[in-house]
């Protein structure tokens, strides 16, 4: 057995948020909002160019009517990128929690010993609450179809029959108290498992513990709704002709892989730093195991919807992947195979033995891939309805990017500085400890 291995382990450990981390993570976000700001200018520059020569002939026709009066503007490129960034982070975010609940509903052992590395990926949430909020009020119709004016008005030359139909869900009042929902609920309930958590280190005994499972199972009822619900108002509704009925499902698949491959990645690094040695190789093995089957889980939901869409051949469902096959001159084609390599191929072929879900250096190399590939997944399903052949990887992107991975470390960074590294008092904790997979 490994038992023998872990018997001169401490479970005291502090994580120091040191001035250098903090003054790289500053650098970092320096030179993102410099790139971005470049970024910003070189598109005020040469921003509308492309509008004229393509405006009438190379736009689906889901867009085509109302081109007057929506014309093009570069600013447009740096909204979607926000939007972009958010989603993608406000997904990696609460997939912490929803890993804590669905483990604590489970009873799992297994993953005690590292389970505050998932804790503090949710306090990041407020950040991409604020700035969706701020874009669906007052930039929702550069975003989404459905917010131009005159849409839904029957004696309006703007009038959409498709998307009037759609009224009773997509209006504005109903559409923001939704978003509010969404972060309030999530971030809310966090907070209380946060804190049961934070307590049992203090107090110690199973109290905290049962209610932890009590809310961590609420967050679970909730979560069940909200992941397929957000999905729609943040990714499908920007599309609004189209729709799919897998839609949810593919976004928490997307989701909850790019969010262990954070914990994973975390986990890694931390082991790295000297912390987190009671983390030994079969715990690695595991969350290995949880990566390698979410990017088979994601491939089969995509690939399944895919696949649905292609046989029926409907034009209203074949229009989405054509458009990111040979529309907009085919500039989403590479996202679209990249996304499907960095998400499937690379994790299933690196993943594969169970000596390389136990090496720390392929495991990087493998949330890494998936890392990437989900922004390009979030990517190629936003940008097309939002820039369409506007879009483009420039510095407003890279800068972004930066900007927001910058900001999330130093948030969970802070967050663990908050508890003893290892819940010292959780009820499961020895289990974890002697953790061996043969």
């Amino acid at each position: 057995m490994g038992a023998h291995h872990h018997e001169v382990v401490s479970v005291e450990e502090q994580f120091e948020f040191t001035a250098e981390s903090k003054r790289n993570l500053l650098i970092g976000m320096g030179i993102g909002a410099a790139l971005v700001l470049i970024g910003a200018y070189m598109l005020s520059q040469g921003g509308g160019h492309g509008h004229e020569a393509h405006g009438a002939a190379g736009h689906a026709a889901e867009h085509a009517h109302d081109h007057a009066e929506h014309a093009y503007h570069w600013s447009q490129r740096i909204i979607s990128n926000l939007w972009v960034n958010s989603v993608y982070f406000a997904g990696i975010s609460v997939i912490g929690l929803f890993f804590l609940a669905y483990n604590n509903l489970a009873q799992a052992g297994w993953s005690a010993v590292f389970r505050r590395i998932p804790e503090a990926m949710p306090a990041f949430l407020p950040v991409p609450a604020i700035i969706i909020l701020v874009l669906a009020v007052g930039f929702g119709d550069k975003l989404f179809h459905w917010m131009h004016e005159g849409i839904m008005d029957p004696n309006s030359p703007h009038y959409d029959a498709i998307i009037a139909g759609k009224k009773g869900f997509l209006n504005k009042p109903f559409y923001f108290i939704r978003l509010v929902l969404y972060f309030g609920l999530w971030y809310g309930l966090w907070k209380v498992l946060r804190n049961l958590s934070l307590q049992e280190d203090e107090i110690g005994g199973t109290e905290n513990y049962e209610k932890a499972i009590k809310f961590g199972t609420a967050f679970l009822l909730v979560f069940g709704v909200t992941s397929s619900t957000s999905a729609w108002d943040f990714v499908m509704a920007i599309d609004t002709h189209w729709f799919s009925t897998m839609f949810g499902w593919y976004t928490l698949a997307s989701w909850h892989v790019a969010g262990l491959a954070t914990m994973t990645l975390t986990i890694v690094m931390l082991k790295e730093r000297g912390y987190l040695k009671a983390v030994n190789e079969s715990h690695l093995h595991d969350l290995g195991k949880f990566c390698f089957a979410f990017s088979i889980f994601w491939t089969y939901v995509w690939f399944a919807q895919f696949l649905l869409i292609y046989y029926a051949n409907l034009p209203e469902e074949a229009i989405y992947y054509r458009e990111r096959f040979s529309g907009y001159g085919g500039i989403f084609k590479a996202p679209f195979f990249i996304n499907l390599f960095l998400n499937f191929v690379t994790p299933f072929l690196v993943l594969m033995t169970r000596d390389s879900k136990r090496t720390p250096l392929i495991l990087k190399i493998a949330c890494w891939s998936i890392l990437v590939g989900h922004y390009f997944d979030f990517y190629t399903n936003i940008m097309p309805g939002t820039v369409g052949e506007h879009a483009g990887f420039g510095p407003v992107e890279f800068g972004f990017i930066l900007l927001f991975a910058c900001a999330f470390i130093w948030s969970v960074s802070t967050q663990l500085t908050k508890g003893n590294l290892i819940p010292r008092n959780h009820p499961m904790l020895e289990e974890s400890l002697h953790h061996d997979v043969a």
